[in-house]
Order: structure tokens, then C-alpha cells, then sequence
């Protein structure tokens, strides 16, 4: 496997030329005074030295030794100690956190970036502190300032890891029929019992305390998800000087066996009478819950993006190298047996889909953070409503376009390497089978369309999806005749989109079930036109340069062969929506 090299000139080139991140922190006082272009250089480059020196080398032998399990207590592979301990030194946990209790107060834009540097470094690794910041925003948005003040320092520090405990063996997406109960005492606290499935670090040897954020239901809980409230459990009692108290009555009943993260433990969780804390109002747990949801949903989008990365990294590398038969147009390289495959125009193809999925990612994980950072720092009301609206559309796309092309792209790279791409020595199949889960956790893909097509599409009756189809064509109007060559696809994707969206407002007033029907091929549609916005973009920025940076050219040929060959994909699944729901159910339920 090749050395893994964060692409710090990449990222830089979204933050400052694309975007021009300094600009948007220039308008959001929050921003403004505690973060400038040089401390986000400063702070990727030493996330980019952690995490390519610390993390990455332990990524295959991890996921070979995997996490243990011996009656109650989970032990992660070798190395994983020190490198955590690393890793919370230099202040990575709390990257994002609130600088109130000790966390470094960094935009998401900045945080997203991090994000993606540990978890193509180690995709197991990296679930540990995204679960702890996941923890970390619900506590400071909903929790009282006592419980901020006990929990979050340590938190921020990685002294202290959190964990988010939703899903029961019989309740996945459904969070209404959760059985976990929460049986309020005298001293205001509460005790909470019940058994929590497929919980990502809820017991390991990381740290010396596990914050558990647990949904669970009061004694007088109205039924269904309105009736879900946020506890906070912690492994360990705190004692009134902050110091660690008597173990708490939470276990974990065993690890799960998976097809991949295997040095992340997924736990089973048993709450016997725990000791907890309302975190939030009664009966509110779920939109406690969801402050972080969008963090996290888009979270695990760079996550298949991340796998992603890696998986190009390394295919790159071996396609210069490996040699195997010549060219089509005669030997490149006379003085070889063979030439280097990645002469082979299949080779190419395979590499520029990664590429361009992989940068078109990059970039659309930026903005959809940029959002977010608009939508907590602004003091316009009207521009908050906006990003925050733009974010409520745009959420689901980045979770589910990212991951589905993250294992498309991941499986493109273990293709490039052949048979070696298939044993382990190589690593291209265990980031196959790490980003699978991308695509099923923190709500699957499918339940991501749906949201995206039923919740945020017909939901606001098209009033979302309005804002951004709004915003791509201002910017085509404004795009001059050298943008042409991408300006003019992106009008006709965006025109296409526009149809579509309206089809299916129509077509659902009438049928429900085309909501449905449509959803996971609208978001890909989606997602490709998306992309080709952020192409065209990252064109306006490359444009005029490519002759005195080869990175520039780079960046634009990758642009070209995106509308030539990627952004085609909208028609056959755009004639997939518009041919409706009713071949769905030709057939009767005992017919399949």
C-alpha cells in the first residue's frame, strides 16, 4: 500500500480559490477573529503530518488484529493506545469544539478537511473522535451549563470519549419503538435500562471515560418518536471535584462481527438501572439528537470520500509502475519489457472516475460545510434561514452521493491493482470493505433519498431545492464565454433537474409511492448535477493558470473528462424516475 499523503494543495486550492473561505469568515463575527487563512494552513499541515506518520501506518495491521472482546471489556489492536493519545494531545477531538471548554473553536470547513485526512488514514481509527465530537455538539447545544462543564473539557481533550447509543435490535430507522427506558429519582437524575445494538465505540481502551448518549422513553412518554428523550450516560461516575467515581451500571454485552472497520468496536450495550441525565427538554430527545445529525451525515460522506482517496493513492501508484503489455499507440517505454498499464485507456478511465469523484467531493463536502458554518455564525436572520435550508437539502446528498461513489471509486482502485487488489498485502480490499458501512450507517441510503425526495423536495414543495437550482443558474448567467465549454452542460444538467423535480411534484400529488419510486435515482441525478456545479467552479478557478502550473491543467482536464463522461449518467437515471412507480408492484408479495 502506498504511503498515504493528505492532498493539502487540493484542499487548499477549494478553501482559497474556490470558495475563498477567508471572505465568507470575514462576514460571520463569530469567525472572524478566530481563524485566518494562516491558522487553517498551520492546522492542516499538521493534521496532514499526524495523520499520514501516526495513523496511517497502522491501518492493515489493525484490521488484522481487530478489537477484542473478554467479559465486558474491548481491547483495540496494538498501537491504537499511543496513537490516540497522540492524536488528542496535538487537540485533533476537539478541533470543531466550542473554545468555552477548552476546544479550538475551527470552522467546518476546516474540521471536514481534518475529517477526511484521519479517516483515509484509518477509517476504524477516525470513528473514535467523530463519535466523541458527534457527542460533543449535542451536549453543548442542549445540555444544561452544569453538564457542559463536567463533560466537555475532557471531551474536547480525548482525556474523555463519547458515543451516540440510538438503535435496538428491533427498532433501526424507526427510533419510535425504541423499549429503552429512563425512570426519573429524587435527585433529578434518572436510571436507564435497556439494551442499544451496533454502537460505534461504546466500550474500548482509548480513554479512562465513555460518555454515552442514550434515546430513551419517561415513564409518561407520549408514543412514537415524540416520545423520545436524550440521556446522558457515563461509563464512569464523576465526582463532585471532576474527578472519577465508581463504575457505572453500563456494560457491553459483545462485539459485533463485520465485514470491515475491524478495528472500530460496534457494541452491544446493556444499561442496567444506569445513572443518567436529561440532556434537553422531556420528550425532545430526537431533535437533541439531530444538532449533530447533519454534522455526522455529512461526517460519514467524507468518510467514503476519505476511503476514496486512499484507494486513488494507491492505484495511482501501482498504475505507474506495473508494467504489462504496450500501448495501443506503439511502446512508450522501449527501453521496458512493457509499458507502465496506466498507458491503457480503461486504466485512465478508472483512474479519472476516482479523480474526478474524489475532488468533486472535496469540494462539494466544502460547501455543503460552509453551510453549516453560515447557518451557527451569521447574525442575518434571512442568510441563516437560507444556509439553513440549503443545508437541510443538501445533507442527505452529501451522505449518500459520497458513499455510493466511495464505493464505487474504492472498488475501481482494487480493480486497477487486478488479482493483488484482492489479498490483503495491498490494502485496496480493505477499503472496500470499510466503506461499505458509509452507505448503511447514520440511516441508509435509501432512507437518505427518501429524506432528500419527501422531506426536503415535495416536503417544502419544491421551496429548497429552489434555492440552489437558483443559485447554479446565477452563476451560469454569469459565467463568460471561456466558461463555456462547462457552463453550458451544467445549464442543460440544471435544466434537467428543474424538470425532473417538477415531475415528481406533480406525479406525488397524486401518487404517494412515486415519492419512493423516484428517490435513490433523483438523488443521483442530484448529486451529478451537483458535481458539475462544483466542477464548473473549480474551472472558473483553474482557468488562465494551467499554463504556468501543471496542477491547474490537471484540474481542468479532470473537469473535462467529469461532463464528458460522469455527468451523462442523469439521463438513464433520470428516464428511470419518469418511467414511474408502477413497475414496482407487478408483483404480489409471495410472487418474489
Amino acid at each position: 500500500m502506498a504511503d498515504y499523503k493528505a492532498p493539502l494543495r487540493d484542499m487548499r486550492f477549494v478553501l482559497n480559490e474556490v470558495f475563498d473561505v477567508a471572505s465568507l469568515w470575514a462576514q460571520l463575527p463569530g469567525l472572524a477573529e478566530a481563524v485566518d487563512v494562516e491558522t487553517m494552513d498551520a492546522i492542516l499541515e499538521e493534521a496532514g503530518k499526524v495523520t499520514g506518520k501516526t495513523i496511517a501506518p497502522l491501518s492493515r495491521s489493525a484490521d488484522e488484529e481487530g478489537c477484542h472482546w473478554n467479559d465486558t471489556v474491548v481491547t483495540t489492536p496494538a498501537g491504537f493506545i499511543q496513537a490516540y493519545g497522540t492524536y488528542a494531545e496535538g487537540g485533533w477531538v476537539g478541533v470543531g469544539g466550542d473554545p468555552q471548554h477548552g476546544g479550538m473553536g475551527m470552522p467546518k470547513v476546516v474540521s471536514a478537511q481534518v475529517e477526511e485526512m484521519v479517516n483515509s488514514a484509518s477509517l476504524a481509527f477516525g470513528l473514535y473522535p467523530m463519535l466523541t465530537a458527534g457527542a460533543c455538539l449535542s451536549i453543548n447545544a442542549h445540555a444544561s451549563e452544569e453538564l457542559k462543564a463536567t463533560y466537555l473539557p475532557n471531551m474536547y481533550s480525548g482525556q474523555w470519549a463519547g458515543s451516540m447509543c440510538l438503535t435496538e435490535a428491533h427498532a433501526g430507522t424507526d427510533l419510535g419503538l425504541i423499549r429503552t427506558k429512563a425512570e426519573p429519582q429524587a435527585d433529578g437524575s434518572y436510571t436507564v435500562s435497556g439494551t442499544k445494538i451496533f454502537i460505534t465505540g461504546g466500550e474500548h481502551d482509548l480513554t479512562e471515560n465513555i460518555i454515552h448518549l442514550v434515546l430513551a422513553k419517561l415513564p409518561d412518554a407520549p408514543p412514537g418518536p415524540k416520545g423520545i428523550s436524550l440521556l446522558l450516560v457515563p461509563k464512569f461516575m464523576v465526582n463532585a471535584d471532576g474527578s472519577l467515581g465508581a463504575r457505572n451500571a453500563v456494560s457491553c454485552g459483545s462485539i459485533e462481527h463485520k465485514m470491515g472497520i475491524q478495528a472500530s468496536a460496534t457494541c452491544v450495550m446493556n444499561f442496567d438501572g444506569a445513572v443518567g441525565y436529561l440532556v434537553g427538554e422531556p420528550n425532545k430527545g430526537l431533535a437533541a439528537m439531530f444538532t449533530m445529525m447533519n454534522y455526522e451525515r455529512l461526517g460519514v460522506g467524507i468518510q467514503g470520500l476519505a476511503s476514496a482517496e486512499r484507494s486513488y493513492q494507491n492505484a495511482v501508484e501501482y498504475a505507474r509502475d506495473r508494467l504489462q503489455s504496450r500501448s495501443p499507440s506503439g511502446a512508450q517505454n522501449k527501453e521496458q519489457i512493457a509499458d507502465p498499464i496506466i498507458v491503457h485507456p480503461d486504466v485512465r478511465r478508472m483512474l479519472l472516475t476516482m479523480k474526478a469523484s474524489n475532488e468533486g467531493g472535496r469540494a462539494f463536502s466544502t460547501y455543503v460545510a460552509m453551510q453549516l458554518d453560515t447557518a451557527k455564525y451569521s447574525e442575518d436572520a434571512a442568510t441563516r434561514k437560507r444556509a439553513e435550508d440549503l443545508v437541510a437539502l443538501l445533507t442527505p446528498v452529501a451522505k449518500a452521493f459520497l458513499t455510493d461513489l466511495g464505493l464505487e471509486t474504492t472498488v475501481h482502485g482494487q480493480q486497477i491493482f487486478g488479482g493483488h487488489g484482492y489479498i490483503r498485502e495491498w490494502g485496496q480490499e480493505q477499503l472496500v470493505r470499510d466503506v461499505r458501512i458509509t452507505q448503511i450507517y447514520e440511516g441508509t441510503n435509501g432512507i437518505q433519498a427518501l429524506d432528500l425526495m419527501g422531506r426536503k423536495v415535495v416536503g417544502s414543495g419544491g421551496a429548497f431545492y429552489q434555492l440552489f437550482s437558483d443559485e447554479m443558474r446565477a452563476f451560469i448567467a454569469s459565467a463568460d464565454g471561456t466558461l463555456a465549454e462547462f457552463s453550458r452542460p451544467l445549464a442543460a444538467a440544471v435544466d434537467n433537474l428543474d424538470d425532473l423535480t417538477n415531475w415528481v411534484l406533480d406525479r406525488a400529488r397524486s401518487n404517494p409511492s412515486e415519492i419512493g419510486a423516484a428517490s435513490v435515482e433523483y438523488l443521483q441525478v442530484f448529486g451529478y448535477t451537483a458535481y458539475a456545479y462544483m466542477w464548473a467552479l473549480m474551472a472558473r478557478a483553474a482557468l488562465g493558470k494551467e499554463s504556468q502550473d501543471s496542477f491547474y491543467a490537471s484540474k481542468l482536464g479532470t473537469a473535462r473528462f467529469y461532463f464528458a463522461r460522469l455527468l451523462p449518467r442523469i439521463h438513464s437515471l433520470t428516464a428511470s424516475v419518469k418511467a414511474g412507480s408502477e413497475s414496482l408492484f407487478h408483483l404480489e408479495a409471495e410472487q418474489f
